[in-house]
């Protein structure tokens, strides 16, 4: 039951689903694992082959880190997200670390990456999807250095808080200074001064709550 649980979402998941054979399928859906992470555990610390990671309920926060314990946010994966930068053993053009959190409580499938690794060692078309997967996602990381080394701190919060307003449909940011600071690289105390600008100029209300954005109209135009 187990199994064909995760060969039903695969065959709609995976796009070379029908072109491996039947003894391939049987074997990842065999190791494969269903799991449930709490809020702010982390699923992944940079150093071991977690596996393919498949999101079906939640929100997953990926992010580097410095020696000296900065973070910075590269991109979240939402429901129905898949991730391979987790899986170094799948993909050997993978030399750097990437840290995952759960952001959210969240319902995950995860592949062995070294059972994944051995199918797509005998099926090229896995081996494909893979490395597109994850070089799809260096777009965003680009985004996010682009945003770090080139654009000014008041287009960059701008740009965060309509994403994170458009991602969880609400005009209310409900995370702390700290927590936007750590999603954009920044420090915690720039990233006041410029809400309390940005409060002054009526553009938003900071509270306790969180912050609740009033002139959409005006905070879009610090992002042109």
């Amino acid at each position: 039951m187990e199994q064909t649980k995760f060969e039903l979402v695969y065959k709609e998941m995976f796009p070379f689903w029908g072109e491996i054979s039947d003894a391939d399928k049987d074997y990842i859906c065999q190791n494969s694992y269903a799991f449930t992470y709490p809020k702010g555990k982390n699923i992944h610390d940079g150093r071991e082959c977690s596996g393919v990671i498949f999101v079906r309920l939640g929100c997953l926060r990926l992010y580097m880190m410095s020696d000296e314990g900065k973070d910075i946010t590269l991109y979240r994966l939402q429901k129905g997200d898949m991730c391979m930068l987790s899986a170094s053993c799948v993909l050997d053009s993978i030399t750097f670390d990437v840290f995952i959190d759960a952001e959210e409580d969240s319902e995950c499938y995860v592949i062995s990456g070294p059972a994944f690794a051995a199918v797509s060692e005998r099926n090229q078309c896995i081996k494909i999807f893979a490395l597109e997967t994850a070089v799809s996602r260096f777009s965003d990381v680009m985004w996010v250095m682009q945003q770090i080394l080139f654009m000014s701190m008041d287009k960059r919060l701008a740009i965060f808080l309509l994403d994170e307003s458009a991602r969880t449909g609400s005009d209310i940011i409900a995370l702390t200074h700290g927590q936007i600071a750590r999603y954009m690289g920044s420090a915690r105390e720039v990233v006041s001064r410029m809400l309390k600008y940005f409060a002054n100029e009526g553009i938003v209300e900071v509270s306790r709550k969180g912050i609740k954005i009033l002139d959409k109209k005006r905070i879009r135009k610090l992002t042109l």
